[in-house]
């Protein structure tokens, strides 16, 4: 058996690996949103379901097992490993399809989300089906080799998935920063190969138990009819509360641990690890009888209501601390009662149990798309988190399988719904930090408005976007000054505050923000009074979309194109909108003079020297300046050489409307004066690339913003500082 822990370890490593990479290869090609996100991961658990199933059936049908059985588990394998040569070729074909029917028709952005989710179905299902395929595959084998250890052979799996699950969600972001995506997926598709190879090689060694010799045992002991619809409603809840709250977990703690890949990693690391630890325990507690206590469901409602009190923002706890409290008691139940189920289910049957962990992932599958398009938006993350644990609390009332319970069993299940309420009704949301605010919710952040006067904030998901700045524009003023004619049309991607937006509008130019939360633009007012009157220009279009899916879309040339990503810089997802191939698309849709505005926010000497890289591969003519206050960089970038203008030759290129908004918050006390501020701080491209030679230009390949933490760990240890 310890070849087939070895087999899932790794095997749960690579899964992991492939949903990480995946996901950020099929945002690069089709779009951040949240709907597609939501669709590339629903796709992932819908093959691995599908082939659970199917795989299961399959099998049964054929009365396969040992070690026929063994290599068709190999076959999989190797099939999931071709995977990763082959899917980010197929996502790029998808995207130039795609890119061909959009251009030649006018695509909504719900046509364009249905083709492009097929597309994305079409790529990654038939290899998630591969992956689910596994678990009949071994169990049969197991069952036809190892009969005595077959009846817990689901449990078995499942814990060496789940530990293997947890170096995945930590490795390949080391891999990442080294290799790429691409040259993480080469890793992946290596250990796949070596599963394969072990697996194909050990069939040969392994006598296969005859059918007559098992004929008494091949029937497993069955659950009656009513447990075994209970067995599959409580599969569902399981996966439907874990995937589902898990959505809402990343809400709860972006405001303490940040919205970086590690700070996601943390969250799933810490769930899986835990989970792995509640599948120990079911093991060991399974050896000698069937664990069976049915306070344990009620107990899901406490515990699932722990992150409540662990975000509260009135706790003085550490951010880890904070993760483990909330996440660590329910995914260490989830861990004990799910691979319970499935055993129970299963009894070793690797039909049965495809069956049943196939209804548990489409519990998976249901959960993140409940919570990000529905209950966020209409309730929030408090009332989601009771929601999720309302059918846990009914099991006191209700039991599993209904049986007979002693007065104290009951009134200790009472007592339980009674604590999970009280921890809902006493805890607070990170929003109550805020005394005077507006929030918003929709199905891709809580934004609030707080502040008053210049000391106003944007905060999304619990971190500081923005605040008024005369950073903000000054990236509207300093490129449009710089142009050797009027501007005809101007883009930004990234509303924030509007102030941006505000400046551009105040040119008299048509302008066209693109913002990817769509909560962002209807705070405008909160922070300007003036907004309802520029939003009611017909000059003024405001779109709720991804930065880079929005320009493939367009057909539209401008003048200047501003971008001011969210920050911090080292934000997930983030270098899409930094990166090469991010510039390329940008200037096919930059007038031949235009000018691309690009905002850094600063950040250590590789990440400043990559962003530098990438502009320089992708345009001859670059100028670098520093803000008028605090830090950071203003990147403006042309393929024509940008006219060199002094102080006062850039007043005279703007509209008197446009000079009163640059100087509304100084600092300068003229327009002259703002100007020379900017002149004053401007250095050539090369002295950021020499910051840090040795870094590669920042591309959607490699991502170098994002992942940092090894160079990070290697500076500190070499004493040397990394910014």
């Amino acid at each position: 058996m310890g070849w087939y822990f070895a087999f899932f370890f790794l095997s749960g490593f690579c899964s992991i690996l492939y949903e990480l990479v995946w996901l950020r290869l099929t945002m690069a090609q089709y779009g951040v949103t949240t709907a597609l996100v939501s669709i590339t991961l629903s796709m992932f658990m819908l093959g691995m379901g599908a082939g659970s199933w199917a795989a299961g059936i399959f099998v049964r049908r054929r009365g396969i097992k040992g070690a026929p059985a063994l290599r068709l588990y190999a076959l999989a394998e190797f099939l999931i490993g071709c995977s990763s040569l082959a899917v980010p070729g197929e996502l790029v074909f998808g995207h130039r399809l795609l890119a061909s029917v959009a251009g030649s028709t006018t695509m909504s952005s719900g046509s364009y989300h249905l083709v492009s989710g097929t597309l994305v179905a079409l790529t990654l299902v038939p290899w998630c089906v591969c992956m689910g395929a596994t678990y009949p595959f071994a169990m049969s084998a197991i069952e036809g080799i190892r009969k005595r250890e077959s009846q817990r052979s689901f449990s078995y799996l499942y814990l060496s998935n789940v530990i293997g699950a947890v170096a995945g969600s930590i490795l390949p972001l080391a891999l990442i920063e080294n290799y790429g995506f691409h040259g993480t997926l080469r890793t992946g598709s290596f250990l796949n190969a070596v599963i394969a190879a072990s697996a194909f090689g050990l069939s040969f060694q392994r006598g296969e138990t005859s059918a007559s010799k098992n004929a008494a045992l091949d029937t497993p002991a069955k659950a009656g009819p009513t447990r075994e619809w209970e067995t599959l409603l409580l599969l569902f809840l399981t996966g439907l509360s874990t995937m589902g709250m898990e959505v809402i977990w990343i809400r709860l703690f972006t405001p303490y641990i940040g919205p970086m890949v590690y700070s996601f990693a943390l969250i799933l690391a810490v769930y899986l690890l835990a989970t792995f630890m509640g599948s120990v325990s079911y093991r060991s507690a399974s050896r000698t009888s069937e664990p069976s206590n049915p306070q344990a469901w009620v107990l899901l409602a406490l515990v699932g209501l722990a992150p409540l009190l662990s975000s509260d923002p009135r706790l003085p706890l550490d951010s880890m601390v904070r993760v483990w409290l909330g996440v660590v008691p329910f995914a260490v139940l989830i861990g004990f009662l799910t691979p319970m189920l499935v055993d129970r289910y299963s009894a070793g049957d690797s039909d049965r149990a495809g069956r049943a962990y196939a209804v548990n992932v489409v519990g998976c599958i249901v959960g993140p798309l409940l919570s990000g398009f529905i209950l966020l938006p209409l309730v929030g993350e408090h009332t989601s988190m009771l929601l999720y644990s309302v059918p846990w609390m009914i099991m006191a009332f209700v039991p599993p399988g209904a049986p007979k319970m002693r007065l104290g069993t009951r009134i200790g299940g009472y007592s339980i719904v009674a604590s999970a309420l009280a921890l809902f009704f006493l805890t607070k949301d990170y929003e109550t930090v805020y005394p005077q605010r507006k929030v918003l919710r929709d199905s891709t952040a809580t934004v609030i408005a707080t502040g008053i006067g210049m000391h106003r904030h944007l905060i999304t998901n619990g971190i500081g976007m923005t605040s008024l700045s005369p950073i903000t524009k000054m990236m509207a003023h300093m490129p449009l000054a710089l142009l050797d004619h009027r501007p005809n049309r101007v883009l930004i991607i990234c509303f924030g505050m509007g102030t941006t937006f505000r400046s551009v509008r105040s040119w008299g130019v048509p302008t066209t923000a693109v913002e990817l939360v769509p909560s962002v633009p209807r705070l405008y007012s909160f922070f300007h009074r003036d907004a309802d009157q520029i939003l009611a220009s017909p000059q003024a279009h405001v779109v709720i979309d991804d930065g880079r899916r929005f320009l493939e879309r367009s057909s539209e040339k401008y003048d200047v194109i501003i971008i001011d990503p969210p920050p911090p810089v080292q934000a997930a997802a983030s270098s899409l909108l930094y990166s090469e191939e991010f510039y390329a698309l940008a200037k096919r849709r930059l007038q031949p003079d235009g000018i691309l505005q690009q905002w850094l926010p600063d950040g250590d000497w590789a990440m400043q020297s990559g962003v530098a890289q990438s502009l320089k591969n992708s345009f001859p003519y670059v100028l670098v300046i520093r803000p008028i206050v605090e830090r950071g960089w203003h990147f403006s970038a042309s393929m024509r050489p940008i006219p060199v203008r002094n102080a006062s030759e850039l007043v005279a290129q703007m509209p008197p409307s446009a000079v009163a908004d640059m100087m509304e918050w100084g600092p300068a006390t003229t327009p002259k004066g703002q100007f020379q501020l900017m002149l004053s701080n401007q250095i050539p491209l090369d002295d950021l690339i020499k910051l840090a030679p040795e870094a590669p230009a920042l591309t959607d390949d490699r991502p170098v913003n994002e992942y940092f933490l090894l160079r990070h760990l290697v500076a500190e240890k070499q004493g040397k500082a990394i910014q």
